[in-house]
């Protein structure tokens, strides 16, 4: 027997499946809840992630640390800056890759191998940018990133994480190159900006990733239209291959499951964008447009 259709709450609840609670004081709460450890950057009492306690447990800890007793209320990680000020973010820099690589050469987390290794992402909302880390351990220390991976899972066009070098539009132009063999010339004519999408999710078995990881995710989203002698093809082995669908096609692909958590709420995004979801249509309808900009619960600018 076929598994019951889902509805497109159900697509954003798969997607942004943290539960809705004051994620700020997480670290506060009592077993048998995870009790995650704050990130926290030198003089800076924001929280730029969020650490599964027994992702701390596991880490090979350096000196570049500082991890409070696991029966401390607030539990925080903290980076310490062996620069007394003069290079904070190259100290915060050099302590991430650092412990990277030890953890990656002791093979603690599986994470680390299946990603690529030399792609880093921004510690989004340090108040001395670029802190950075590598791209596969951006999960284990739940900054705002791209979390899911899905293998086999029907995606959009063209995605990619944004490294920490580039705009989102930088990395929406090389991405069609690598993974849809668009010309560059091409995108940057005609893709066009058209919002963000944020949520809160922690990781499955499905995701490619250690259990029970919580990350805040931020999609950049991009349109594109083009001509039928435009077609894109797989130039990577991060695509298998495209398809030409029409919208009731993809309605009933994603209601059947078949698209990965967050691709599915970026084309539930489309559909509300060109009128194809409607209050008059969709009983869930406000929840869902809440749902797709949830608040997150660290920093996405340096601030004060």
């Amino acid at each position: 027997m076929s598994s019951p259709l889902k509805t497109y709450l159900d697509l954003i609840k798969a997607c942004d499946n943290f539960p809705y609670i004051d994620i700020t004081r997480t670290p506060y709460a009592e077993p048998p809840d995870p009790v995650f450890y704050q990130l926290l950057l030198p003089n800076d009492p924001r929280p730029h992630g969020f650490l599964h306690p027994l992702v701390v447990a596991e880490m090979p800890w350096t000196s570049s640390f500082w991890v409070s007793p696991p029966d401390v209320r607030p539990r925080t990680v903290r980076v310490l800056d062996g620069s007394n000020g003069q290079d904070t973010s190259g100290a915060c820099n050099a302590a991430f890759l650092d412990l990277i690589q030890n953890a990656a050469e002791a093979g603690t987390f599986a994470s680390l191998s299946r990603r690529r290794p030399t792609e880093e992402y921004r510690v989004m909302g340090a108040k001395y940018p670029p802190v950075r880390m590598k791209r596969a351990a951006a999960p284990l220390f739940g900054i705002a990133s791209h979390l899911h991976t899905y293998p086999g899972k029907l995606d959009s066009t063209i995605a990619g994480g944004v490294r920490a070098d580039e705009s989102p539009f930088e990395c929406i132009v090389h991405e069609a190159d690598e993974e849809a063999s668009l010309p560059e010339s091409l995108v940057r004519q005609q893709a066009r900006a058209c919002g963000a999408i944020t949520y809160v999710c922690t990781s499955d078995a499905g995701s490619g990733l250690e259990d029970g990881l919580m990350a805040s995710g931020i999609l950049y989203l991009y349109d594109m239209e083009v001509d039928h002698t435009i077609v894109p093809k797989p130039r990577d082995d991060e695509v298998q291959e495209f398809n030409l669908w029409d919208v009731q096609q993809i309605k009933e692909s994603m209601l059947r499951g078949e698209f990965k958590p967050n691709c599915a709420s970026v084309m539930i995004d489309f559909f509300i964008r060109h009128g194809i979801i409607t209050d008059e249509n969709e009983p869930d309808y406000l929840e869902i447009v809440t749902r797709l900009h949830r608040p997150l619960p660290v920093p996405t600018t340096p601030g004060v």
